[in-house]
């Protein structure tokens, strides 16, 4: 694409599969000559955060906002809207392109507020699941579905990540005449790297956020399970709201001593610590752990939700269904007695992944889609 787009990316929590989202996008933008920047959330703050903003620092060079952004709707998101839309006037930008539903929203508000007389600027927005994980028939589904509708005349454009949210954001929203496109999210060169695990690691790893969502407590309660036939370790990796509510569920299993939480940390350096990825997803997006581990080639036991089954297709990787516990447990079984042919079938799909989703394609699409768009 030819000509020097200022993009800035506005997200709320720079953590977890949107900021790796982000990061790779936003440092695949500056590469190819583009001026980027962020606008976040001024709340969020730890160290491996602060270190994440660091690294990307080097190449925004259009810096990073920070702004106070409350996780639920509020009246407060309008004066948060009104200071996303002045960072977006004074850094003359031509693309806003807001992540997640808080900071689609943002995004999107920021424009409605532009001054008769402002330049505008091109508005794009990716959901990343969020919102589109209530039950539609839920006070919180039926206030984001109304939401959605009623920002979807201050878009440009809308860039899904995987098309599992596209039917929903479809089926949920309605077939806007917004324009969209399918842009998977994707990995770096460096991803494709084996990660042989520690002469000591647990037979099984969890890594993600601690939350209901993610069926942490169908892992804990089919580890028990296999724990009164034989030994297993386990190692349960992140952070989260439920944190404290999964310790407490291993030692009620009585699996407290088999079962180690040491908080949250890259996934490089995580996938050491366990010999076969368990992820037990109630719901998702296109979550990057399983691509991730896909191209590290590690063994892993997915659910079938949300885009993981275009990360699997045409391969012989099976996933399971989601929430039952003996169906993962027969599967954590049939690992522990099989570990060399489940190792082989993860190079399989290694193959496989390396070939379709990767950073630059995904680059380059979303800024062919930007340029469509904006008018310079």
């Amino acid at each position: 694409m030819s000509g020097r787009l200022r993009i800035i990316h506005c997200f709320r929590a720079p953590v977890g599969g949107l900021f790796r989202h982000v990061l790779d996008l936003s440092s695949a933008q500056a590469e190819r000559g583009h001026d980027v920047g962020y606008i976040i959330d001024s709340t969020v703050a730890d160290a491996l955060t602060e270190r994440r903003l660091a690294k990307a620092a080097q190449h925004l060079t259009l810096g990073i906002a920070r702004i106070p952004m409350g996780r639920l709707p509020g009246p407060r998101d309008l004066k948060t809207s009104r200071a996303v839309r002045d960072v977006a006037i004074n850094a003359r930008v031509d693309v806003l392109h807001g992540h997640g539903a808080k900071g689609g929203a943002f995004a999107r508000l920021a424009k409605r507020d532009l001054p008769r007389r402002s330049t505008s600027f091109g508005v794009f927005y990716t959901p990343h699941g969020g919102s589109l994980h209530y039950p539609p028939t839920s006070p919180q589904g039926l206030l984001y579905t109304f939401i959605e509708r009623y920002l979807a005349r201050f878009t440009d454009g809308l860039i899904f990540e995987c098309d599992f949210i596209r039917r929903v954001f479809d089926a949920r929203i309605g077939a806007l005449s917004v324009p969209r496109r399918v842009v998977p999210n994707a990995l770096q060169p460096g991803d494709f790297v084996p990660h042989p695990p520690n002469p000591d690691a647990a037979d099984f790893l969890f890594i993600g956020e601690l939350r209901q969502l993610k069926g942490v407590d169908v892992l804990l309660e089919a580890l028990a399970a296999i724990g009164a036939e034989r030994p297993v370790r386990a190692v349960i990796v992140g952070g989260g709201p439920d944190a404290a509510a999964f310790r407490e569920l291993a030692t009620t299993l009585g699996i407290g001593g088999s079962v180690t939480f040491p908080g949250a940390m890259p996934a490089q350096a995580a996938f050491l610590l366990g010999r076969c990825l368990v992820v037990p997803s109630r719901a998702e997006s296109m979550p990057y752990i399983v691509l991730e581990a896909a191209a590290a080639g590690i063994p892993m036991l997915a659910t079938s939700v949300g885009g993981v089954p275009e990360v699997v297709e045409g391969t012989d990787t099976t996933l399971l269904p989601p929430g039952d516990v003996n169906v993962l447990r027969e599967a954590m079984l049939g690992y522990l007695a099989e570990p060399e042919t489940a190792k082989a079938r993860a190079e399989r799909l290694r193959t496989a992944v390396s070939e379709r989703f990767t950073v630059d394609r995904a680059a380059e699409a979303v800024l062919e889609f930007y340029a469509k768009r904006v008018r310079r």
